[in-house]
């Protein structure tokens, strides 16, 4: 081989959270190798083996590459423009014949990770005029955007760890070394929390699990799943108590405090403590050790969003952080200041303007939760989902009671699919549209870079040209939007404008403006300065551009009418009637006594999601979709260490493998998410090889935050048996 041929690229991996810089190196049309750039500003080197599967991904023989039609004979390559025309009549057909509603969409969460995804497809979305929009918000960080909405005024006005300069990280329901962070953007956390340490400062986990990242904590406390509300209430109580209230700087900006005080005094430690499975004691001294720290930062994630109070929980989350002084103060919870920003007065939020049919559950910021979606396509009657839309998503294996949505997927009229492959949710559709992705497509982190735990700036320029007559997710979008409003005069003069420029070339031109009117796009106030940030810059800065560590940002980034911090939003206020009602007045979370064990899920670092386990670097070595049970409880249902088990639920069951493993604290199990591959006609050759059951087969529709419609997959009741 001829070495002067290679080259070595460098961009961000965009499969996970984390972001973390690559060198990539090339020879022609194939991979050499893969590895961390060092010189990456904000990942220093940092990889992790996702980052190596990219390969996998690129050279897939699986990936679709072209439309492709459902027959009774299999599928059947189709011409684009045939296949544009066919979906968009069809959509048009199915909205002229029942309304506009009866058309669905549902978006993965792969859209946050490609810009072209994230550009285009409100677009499209906005063309439909369907309320049936729904997402992976809702089975995710809804709670998050949910408490951000009513505390701050827009639902991304998130904020972020200052996990480099604190001295206290309290985690709960989090796994970040699993996970490399996640609604933090923090490539190399492992070597964070050393460096937190090192320092003299201290972490601590709360989790029914002893999770990777507890394991290297000062401290770890096991919790009953779902009970987090409680424990955060009375963390709050002793502040109150303890006379440790102290917002700091922001003090005079947070309303409220006086009615938050009279919520808080039900929830002592005493009164907790036996519910949440922790310390009376315990909880007192992590109360008073947060908040006299020079510095703390409260963090909670998948596990304490993904249960029946998870909105409220980062409420009180954020609550927490305020009230010690560590609110918008460095080694606390910070808001970043992104080079495109994305907080503004427009796309701010929404709530309950309009509500599902069958269930009656309200929208958020436009979209339903998606665990109605299921009955919205199965009870017959006016408004029903006729035909759905599915975009980089796999909500057979990603949304509860996955069964029952598989069954009303095959009654649908029309089903199209915006996807690389034929999956468990793809395989219903009856046209589906697959994009370019990974390493053919330029990309601009938007969302991530929105979570960073330090401000940077990347573009990812494509290092591959994508194959001959292939498209980018943004053409697919483009040409189905234009089929969609051909011939509708609808809208003003600004929105024919923005129509014309969406349409007229590719994001990297909306990004470049983003950019230029961005915080760091303008220099000495010339717009547009060579000084300032804008694609050209960023394209002579391949390995990412620092724009420093996170800095105080209220009260001018406050999108309240009145400018002020609402600590105690009436929404919130009331749900913690439901909070009293379902622990302190004797009423039970579970469906039945028969179901005497609770099912958390759990992450991996090889599988962030479902579609990552047909590549082979990712899923070799032992099998990772197993039920971990603690060693007592085990023994007192008689079973044994690589048992083949049944895990019961109201919805459903599935068989796997037993794990007996101490760090599950008793009554608790668990399985991972995102496996499930065995069915018919999923064409994904290494994941059937070993597919693994779904946990979602067995999570319960029924099941929701009753405030923010999330699901609630911790804590759900089952049982277990031998086979």
């Amino acid at each position: 081989m001829d070495g002067k041929k290679n080259k070595t690229e460098y961009r961000a991996c965009n499969l996970c959270e984390a972001i973390c810089g690559l060198a990539i190196e090339t020879d022609g049309e194939r991979i050499l190798s893969i590895r961390g750039d060092g010189a990456d500003p904000f990942s220093q080197g940092h990889i992790c083996p996702k980052a190596v599967a990219l390969q996998d991904i690129h050279e897939d023989p699986d990936r679709l590459r072209y439309p492709q039609r459902r027959t009774r004979g299999g599928w059947q390559r189709m011409a684009w423009n045939d296949a544009f025309d066919e979906v968009a009549e069809r959509l048009r057909k199915v909205q002229l014949r029942y309304g506009n509603d009866a058309v669905g969409v549902y978006q993965g969460n792969p859209t946050v990770h490609n810009s072209g995804t994230l550009l285009s497809a409100p677009h499209f979305v906005r063309a439909l005029r369907t309320r049936n929009r729904f997402s992976a918000t809702s089975v995710d960080q809804l709670p998050h955007q949910f408490a951000s909405y009513f505390m701050f005024g827009h639902q991304l006005l998130l904020p972020v760890p200052d996990i480099d300069r604190t001295q206290f990280f309290l985690i709960l329901g989090a796994n970040p070394l699993a996970s490399n962070g996640s609604m933090m953007t923090a490539p190399g956390f492992g070597r964070r929390l050393k460096a937190l340490q090192s320092r003299g400062g201290k972490f601590v986990v709360i989790d029914p699990r002893r999770t990777e990242t507890a394991e290297l904590a000062d401290e770890h406390h096991f919790v009953n799943p779902g009970t987090d509300a409680l424990l955060l209430l009375a963390l709050l109580h002793t502040l109150f108590s303890e006379e440790l209230v102290d917002g700091g700087r922001l003090h005079n900006l947070l309303d409220g405090l006086s009615e938050l005080r009279e919520l808080v005094a039900d929830f002592s430690p005493d009164d907790v403590s036996q519910i949440v499975g922790i310390g009376a004691k315990d909880i007192r001294r992590l109360a008073v050790e947060f908040a006299t720290a020079e510095s703390a930062v409260c963090y909670g994630r998948v596990g304490v969003s993904t249960q029946s109070f998870g909105a409220t929980n980062q409420w009180l989350i954020n609550v927490l952080n305020a009230l010690t002084g560590n609110l918008d103060e460095p080694g606390g919870a910070m808001f970043t200041n992104p080079a495109i920003e994305l907080v503004k007065r427009k796309g701010a939020g929404s709530f309950a303007r309009w509500s599902s049919r069958v269930r009656g559950l309200p929208e958020f910021a436009g979209e339903l939760p998606v665990s109605v979606l299921a009955e919205e396509i199965l009870v017959e009657g006016e408004g029903q989902i006729r035909a759905l839309v599915t975009s980089a998503g796999n909500p057979v294996l990603s949304t509860p009671n996955g069964r029952q949505l598989a069954r009303g997927l095959g009654q649908l009229e029309f089903m199209v699919s915006i996807d690389i492959y034929v999956n468990e949710t793809t395989r219903y559709a009856d046209i589906i549209l697959p994009p370019t992705c990974g390493l053919e497509t330029d990309h601009y982190d938007l969302v991530f870079h929105l979570f960073g735990v330090r401000n940077t700036a990347r573009y990812n320029r494509a290092i591959f040209q994508p194959a001959q007559g292939t498209k980018h997710d943004w053409q697919i979008f483009r040409e189905l939007r234009k089929r969609l409003i051909k011939g509708s005069a609808r809208g003003g003069v600004a929105r024919r404008l923005v129509s014309a420029f969406m349409n007229s070339g590719s994001p990297e031109r909306v990004l470049d403006l983003g950019l230029r009117l961005g915080p760091y796009g303008v220099w000495g106030g010339r717009l547009f300065s060579r000084s300032g940030l804008s694609i050209s810059r960023l394209k002579r800065e391949p390995h990412g551009i620092d724009l420093g560590p996170l800095r105080r940002n209220l009260p001018e980034r406050l999108r309240t009418s009145d400018g002020r911090i609402r600590v105690v939003p009436q929404v919130f206020a009331a749900d913690i009637g439901r909070v009293r009602a379902t622990f302190l007045n004797g009423k039970t979370n579970s469906s039945s006594s028969s179901f005497d064990l609770q099912l958390i899920g759990r992450r991996d670092l090889r599988s962030n999601n479902s579609w990552m386990h047909n590549f082979p670097r990712l899923v070799k070595g032992p099998d990772r979709c197993t039920l971990m049970m603690n060693p007592l409880d085990a023994s007192e249902r008689g079973l044994e260490n690589q048992q083949t088990v049944e895990l019961r639920s109201r919805v459903g069951k599935i068989t796997l493998p037993l794990e007996v493993n101490e760090t599950l604290m008793r009554g608790v199990v668990s399985v991972p998410h995102g496996w499930g591959h065995g069915e018919e006609g999923v064409n994904l050759m290494v994941a059937r090889k070993r597919p693994g059951v779904s946990i979602n087969d067995v999570t319960d529709d029924r099941l929701i935050d009753e405030l923010s419609g999330n699901a609630a997959f911790s804590g759900v009741p089952v049982l277990v048996a031998a086979i």
